[in-house]
């Protein structure tokens, strides 16, 4: 197995700040909890950072985009991205981070999947929830980005995320990107 510590990484995510759903009530996030994550990997790796982010915001209430999302994915929805990494083929791990909406990733992210050939690069997901884990995201990834390498993704209770260091941690040791 490549070492991956020595290979470049882009750590691309989606999040949503503002009304969000945590520990059984709607609270307001100045900063969304998967990108308090993926700024952890980045400070861990110092790999590049780069937010998926669509051309139609979603609405500001925490319901109406619950509705929106599952409307996407009932849709099979493949929402326009605002912006693109310019220079995907210089890397070869790919961490990918969202929050599981509907058992799996955001459709920004399958947006963001399509876009790009990841044949022969490593994709390490890791995703937000409130009690679902990964869901079926994973499965979604392989099936999207066949002829990639997925590693096993990591999953943080969205209100954690503050306390999820050590956590992280763990987890970049174990997948060999930290030591």
């Amino acid at each position: 197995m490549k070492n991956l510590k020595e290979e470049k990484c882009l750590i691309a995510y989606f999040s949503r700040e503002g009304n969000n759903y945590v520990s059984g009530k709607i609270v307001n996030l100045p900063v969304g909890n998967t990108k308090v994550v993926a700024k952890m990997i980045q400070e861990m790796t110092g790999g590049d950072v780069f937010r998926i982010d669509t051309v139609k915001s979603y609405p500001e209430d925490y319901t109406e985009t619950t509705n929106v999302a599952q409307k996407e994915l009932h849709d099979n929805a493949r929402p326009e991205l605002s912006s693109h990494v310019e220079n995907m083929d210089s890397y070869n791990v790919i961490f990918l981070g969202y929050p599981n909406w509907w058992g799996t990733m955001p459709m920004p992210v399958f947006t963001f999947l399509e876009e790009y050939d990841f044949s022969g690069k490593t994709i390490i997901p890791f995703c937000t929830h409130e009690g679902s884990g990964l869901g079926h995201s994973e499965k979604n990834i392989a099936k999207l980005c066949s002829k990639a390498t997925l590693l096993k993704g990591l999953a943080i209770h969205g209100s954690r995320v503050s306390a999820a260091k050590k956590d992280v941690t763990d987890w970049l040791n174990k997948i060999g990107m930290i030591s």
